[in-house]
């Protein structure tokens, strides 16, 4: 099946089995009008055919007459629509309405059974098709029993007329019976669908961290459903405890190498090797911060929730008070003046490296001002960090982020690269912007969802 929307196919396929039931039964219910009509056309044929009968005399030379004609005024209009006619068979005489004129009726060459009614389709006298019933009785007479053929015929075209005018009432409400039963269709259609819908809306808000697991309040049929993917939900968190759980035996495995290093780089400079432990060092740093980039960016992988909302202006300061007490950070002032109610619907440790990142970049290259900032702003939080630094020239500010990207190759100061950074706020559907700031050093600023 091609990919589309599935409530438009079901309303499609709706449609098109409503207009052909519809269809069919407009056709079926004319049908059974026309046969109901024709069976009542019928009554009314045999009921003159008795009536003619009833109404049958001998004149004394043993002419047969009729005493008394049938009501209805189309017997005595000239082509009226509706005729009789009697066939005396033993004198070849004929009786005939007046509707006949000088015509008569054409029957067929059979000899029906005395009392038993026959109908045929036949020809009236204007040339139009009539549809007959006839009856063979035989008549008491003094001196013998005369058999008669009686006769009575009706144009069809009162009963087309009838069935036309039948069915042009009858699609209005046809039409009307469709459209209600097209919007009850629509109506469950979009009732039915509802649990698949919520399901998406479920697995965004997995995606997103605010719930870990689809809700098992489902109907019954789409239950099934909802466990197989709490179960592969599970599954999959499993694996990624595993990968992480690696990840973190490999960083801790590659700690005690990196230390041993340092540890020579310090012999060697004693030992006046400055180019060899400057080469070492540098090496160690690289090492050490592919290790914790990549430690990071398993984290922001595997993350599958993102707990409660935490605050910017709390992290911030649990993060300024650790650069507060380093060298560089004890000649900077810290202006932590993030809203209180910034608060982002992230992971913390997340949140902790970004600010983290950004802060130590900024401690570095500041001069004396290191400025966080967090407001709130609809569903988002906009977080701002700025120095007084030399700044950054604007045509490296488009590649702060690229990989392998250090400050110190731009703006003279030391840290790690800022892709990491740009990778955890992609997981969020965001990106850092990043441009020269009123202080004169570099201002970093991007987007959280909001929590709370």
């Amino acid at each position: 099946m091609k990919p589309g929307s599935l409530r438009l196919r079901l309303l499609m396929l709706a449609t098109l089995a409503v207009s052909a039931a519809m269809i069919l039964s407009a056709i079926g219910l004319t049908s059974l009008f026309g046969r109901h009509v024709e069976r009542r056309i019928g009554q009314e044929l045999d009921t003159h055919i008795l009536q003619l009968a009833g109404n049958l005399r001998f004149k004394p030379d043993g002419a047969l007459y009729l005493d008394a004609e049938p009501g209805d005024p189309r017997f005595e209009r000239v082509f009226g629509g509706l005729y009789w006619q009697v066939n005396d068979e033993s004198r070849a005489a004929k009786l005939r309405s007046v509707s006949l004129w000088d015509s008569e009726l054409p029957l067929p060459d059979d000899m029906p059974e005395p009392g038993v009614t026959h109908s045929h389709d036949s020809l009236g006298p204007d040339g139009k098709a009539a549809f007959v019933h006839e009856r063979r009785v035989i008549l008491e007479n003094a001196k013998a029993d005369r058999p008669v053929r009686i006769t009575v015929a009706i144009n069809t075209e009162e009963l087309e007329t009838l069935k036309s005018g039948f069915a042009t009432d009858l699609v209005p409400a046809v039409l009307g019976l469709g459209l209600l039963l097209l919007a009850g269709i629509w109506w469950q259609v979009a009732q039915g669908l509802k649990p698949v819908s919520s399901l998406g809306s479920a697995i965004r808000d997995i995606r997103s961290g605010r719930t870990a697991r689809l809700s098992e309040d489902v109907p019954v049929e789409v239950r099934p459903l909802v466990d197989e993917v709490n179960q592969l939900l599970g599954a999959q968190e499993e694996s990624l405890s595993r990968a992480r759980d690696r990840a973190a035996d490999l960083a801790h495995g590659l700690k005690t190498p990196l230390t041993a290093l340092t540890n020579d780089v310090s012999r060697l400079r004693a030992a006046g090797q400055d180019t060899i432990a400057d080469d070492i060092e540098d090496t160690a740093l690289r090492m050490k911060q592919i290790v914790e980039r990549e430690l990071a960016r398993s984290r922001i992988r595997n993350s599958r929730s993102h707990q409660k909302p935490v605050s910017i202006a709390a992290a911030a300061h649990g993060i300024i008070r650790t650069l507060a007490r380093t060298p560089k950070g004890e000649a900077v002032t810290f202006q932590n003046t993030a809203a209180v109610d910034a608060l982002a619907a992230v992971n913390p440790d997340d949140l902790n490296d970004l600010l983290g990142n950004l802060l130590e970049n900024a401690t570095r290259a500041a001069k004396s001002v290191v400025v966080i900032t967090a407001r709130k702003d609809g569903k988002t939080v906009l977080v701002e960090i700025a120095d007084d630094g030399p700044g950054v020239p604007e045509q490296l500010l488009s590649s702060l982020a690229e990989r392998g990207k250090r400050l110190d190759q731009s703006s003279g100061s030391a840290g790690l690269g800022l892709n990491l950074v740009a990778e955890i706020l992609s997981a969020y559907g965001t990106e850092p912007d990043f441009s020269n700031a009123e202080l004169g050093g570099l201002s970093v600023s991007f987007k959280l969802p909001a929590g709370g």
